[in-house]
């Protein structure tokens, strides 16, 4: 070997692999203000959409008199609910197998819903034309609270249901009841509780909040009168369902819809679904014959778009004296608003909740969940989690710290006494998952060690001490949690979304010199794909990742795919990718084996190429086998080097990890310090250790919005009193606190490079985390559980209830 040959670390680093902390290529021109989004979308002769909104949240709508807005200069057309009944498309089919009025059709169902479409040249004349249209209203008693929905004397919501007994997930039991759902053995779970030592009991309650991504939902459609094709751009996260959908909906040829989704400003399950004004935007494309343009503003983001949560969870658990846990049992009111616009698979209308036995070893286990209609905005998306596994988290961490309560135990000790273990591996829950793998005593034991748990506690002490002598007013919380959640949806056994396998899709094309490009059928809005993607190719086919472009959202190339949301994209599409990239490998294999003039069997793999086993000299590398695909390929074999690979895979992913919040608490004021938090997270293995410390930064960051006071908050009369950024709290770099992140490796067995998913994880842990410093603080006081959201007047007036200031 001369001088100049490169080293293996040097052809290793070159290709910027797995592994490697790549720098993001999307922020080249992300921080130069060249992204392309929706709003930058300019057409020629494009008109502007904007609604008329409902100001009441339950009302029959008497009339609508469009005359005025016609005459204000610009407006070009007022769409009703009545102009959409022509063309059949006044309703829409939701996610979760029920209906949606587009326009209000007779009634409206909550604040800000969506009552008439204005059409105008401009944004200007459109909000003008709002103001003119004059809709006339009969206010109608209104159920804003979740546990009043099923009275006897409950106000019937939705009156196009009369009659109807049963609903897409089962029998209805009263008007405003959409489904049941029980898993688990209910007399088992009956009979663990009546042997049990100690039982707890508590309503926990996750309140409403919204993903309220930096860009709204927004789109451009235009209709091609002659061609007959409709082409959509929008904030779409998986733009091939968009498509799917709007073909059912509006009776327009597939293979003529073009859906194209530009640079998405944070999505976080708020752009999953479809939505009145991505309908309407394309009926007044059609009709007028021109592009419309719908963006809405932060008030109709946070008012009318999918919300999260929302979910009242009655939560018990069953143990012996010692701590060993020997059952569990949940009850879950779900307020799923207006409609139940869910954007869960199928088959599964409270999501992933039944991973609610965390990472614990259960032996049995019973769930309920009963979803209802109230007058709120409709949605219960996966913000930042894989279909409310956050609630899931929250639920059984808090009553793992309720219990630890009710026992005198640590809660870092009751978690490791049971703790599933690493032998269990694969594990089958007691309510029906199989986990692939863990090492959960490993990852708690290295978080306790790392920030000195047990001095933590000994400070905890001393501090509780002084402050019942009067030398402090301040009281300090340690926020212990441990998450396993579960991601990668799905297996087309039990995933579908509106029947379609939740597969997900990559072609690879390599082109003769050495460069290629990937098209994808996820769709990034943040999450790096255009630089973790490219680094998965690398590794499998030793091409840099620089030499690799990576395409999504464009249905008219993109392969189909599901899209990006419930941190699917890497236990999915990652997967995808890896074994497309693996069939480009296997023909790239046979042409060395033609071109060195061996069996194929010869041939080692070596970094960025082929060698001759025990002739290391003997070599070629991929970029030389690229340009040999186009001119000299092994007879009878078709030239150029591509590959399609559609992933179903056999099994979600478990990524898990091990929190903790150190937390003080003023009591006179409320105001809490966040002094300290260690966040370890293992989710298999680590593609961009990077964008992975990134991605937590946020999901943390969100966390802590939503523990801390992110609230989307009714008065009695379905006003909504935190619709806007001055009452919705939305952290800066001021409030964030300094986030400390660790790891373990635990490969997912399963994978074919061992990856987990990690994008929704510090949103899972973070929140009970944070919540059990709070309640941890305040638990020497005499409390039990104090409600999420944890705001500074929330703090104080639980200590003016726990009377601290008698």
């Amino acid at each position: 070997m001369n001088d100049m040959t490169p080293t293996r670390e040097q052809r290793e680093a070159k290709l910027e692999g797995m592994g490697c902390k790549r720098k993001r290529v999307e922020d080249i021109r992300f921080t130069q203000g060249r992204g392309n989004y929706v709003d930058d979308l300019k057409l020629p002769g494009m008109l502007h959409g904007d609604f008329v909104r409902s100001p009441h949240a339950h009302a029959r709508v008497k009339s609508i008199n469009s005359e005025e807005a016609l005459k204000v200069p610009g407006v070009l057309a007022v769409i009703t609910a009545e102009t959409l009944k022509t063309v059949n498309l006044a309703w829409m089919p939701t996610l979760a197998g029920d209906v949606q009025m587009v326009l209000a059709d007779g009634k409206v169902l909550f604040q800000n819903q969506e009552v008439a479409f204005v059409v105008a040249t401009d944004r200007y004349a459109a909000d003008d034309g709002i103001n003119k249209v004059v809709v006339e209203y009969e206010p109608l008693p209104v159920v804003i609270d979740p546990f009043k929905a099923m009275d006897a004397d409950a106000p019937v919501l939705r009156e196009d249901l009369a009659g109807k007994t049963t609903g897409a997930h089962g029998p209805r039991k009263h008007h405003n009841h959409v489904f049941e759902w029980t898993v688990g053995d209910k007399d088992l779970t009956d009979a663990a509780f009546k042997k049990a030592d100690v039982t707890i009991k508590e309503m926990l309650s996750y309140h409403r909040t919204h993903p309220s991504p930096l860009e709204t939902c927004q789109c451009v459609c235009s209709f091609d009168k002659i061609k007959g094709e409709l082409s959509i751009w929008g904030t779409f996260q998986a733009p091939h369902v968009i498509r799917t959908v709007v073909a059912l909906i509006a009776k327009i040829p597939e293979h003529k819809i073009h859906v194209i989704s530009p640079d998405i400003g944070g999505g976080f399950g708020n752009k999953v679904g479809a939505y009145p004004g991505y309908i309407c935007a394309a009926v007044a494309s059609i009709v007028t014959g021109k592009p419309v343009k719908w963006v809405e503003d932060r008030i109709e983001n946070l008012t009318a778009t999918s919300f999260a949560r929302d979910y009242h969870m009655t939560t018990e658990i069953a143990a012996t004296k010692e701590g060993k846990v020997t059952g569990l049992r949940v009850h879950v009111l779900a307020d799923h608003g207006a409609f139940d616009a869910c954007a869960d698979p199928s088959k599964w209308p409270a999501g992933f909740f039944n991973i609610v036995t965390g990472s614990y070893d259960f032996p049995v286990a019973h769930l309920a969940v009963d979803g209802i209609y109230t007058n709120k905005a409709p949605g219960g998306v996966a913000y930042r989690c894989s279909f409310r596994v956050t609630e899931a988290a929250y639920c059984i961490e808090r009553g793992m710290d309720i219990l630890a309560q009710k026992l005198g135990m640590d809660p870092a000790e009751l978690r490791l006494k049971n703790f599933i273990k690493a032998e269990q591996f694969p594990y089958h829950s007691a309510l029906g998952w199989e986990y692939d793998s863990g090492d959960y005593h490993t990852a708690m034991k290295k978080m306790m060690e790392s920030v000195d748990y047990a001095g933590l506690r000994k400070e905890q002490s001393e501090m509780r001490a002084a402050f019942k002598r009067g030398e402090t007013r301040e009281i300090m919380g340690l926020g212990v949690s441990f998450f396993t959640e579960i991601v990668g949806a799905g297996p087309s056994k039990n995933c579908d979304i509106l029947g379609i396998a939740m597969f997900d899709s990559c072609e690879i094309r390599m082109h003769p010199t050495g460069a290629g490009i990937a098209r994808v059928g996820s769709k990034s809005q943040g999450q790096g794909h255009e630089t973790t993607w490219a680094q998965i190719i690398a590794t499998e086919i030793g091409i840099p990742a620089d030499d690799i472009m990576v395409e999504e959202g464009n249905t008219d190339t993109a392969p189909y795919g599901l899209g990006t949301y419930g941190s699917r994209s890497t236990p999915v599409a990652g997967a995808a990718i890896a074994m497309a990239a693996r069939k480009i490998k296997a023909k790239a294999q046979m042409i060395a084996a033609y071109k060195l003039e061996v069996h194929e069997g010869d041939l080692e793999w070596d970094i960025d190429g082929f060698r001759v086993k025990g002739l290391p000299e003997k070599t070629m590398s991929m970029k030389d086998i690229c340009w040999a695909a186009y001119n000299s390929v092994p007879p009878g074999m078709e030239p150029g080097l591509e590959a399609v690979s559609y992933y179903d895979p056999p099994n979600m992913t478990y990524p898990f990890g091990a929190y903790i919040c150190v937390m003080n608490i003023d009591v006179d004021t409320g105001v809490y310090k966040v002094r300290r938090f260690y966040a370890l997270d293992d989710c298999g293995t680590r593609i961009n250790p990077m964008i992975i410390e990134g991605q937590v930064h946020g999901g943390l960051t969100e966390a802590f919005a939503i523990a801390m006071g992110q609230e989307i908050r009714y008065d009695d009369e379905g006003n909504v009193v935190t619709g806007s950024f001055m009452d919705f709290f939305m952290p800066t770099a001021v409030e964030t606190p300094h986030w400390e992140t660790d790891f373990t490796v635990t490969p997912s067995p399963h994978h074919p490079i061992g990856a987990k998913g990690v994008g929704e994880s510090p949103n899972v842990g973070g929140v009970p985390a944070f919540s059990n410093a709070v309640n941890d603080a305040f638990s020497f006081l005499g409390s039990t559980h104090i409600q999420m959201p944890h705001d500074y007047w929330r703090n104080w007036r639980a200590a003016k209830n726990l009377g601290v200031f008698a």
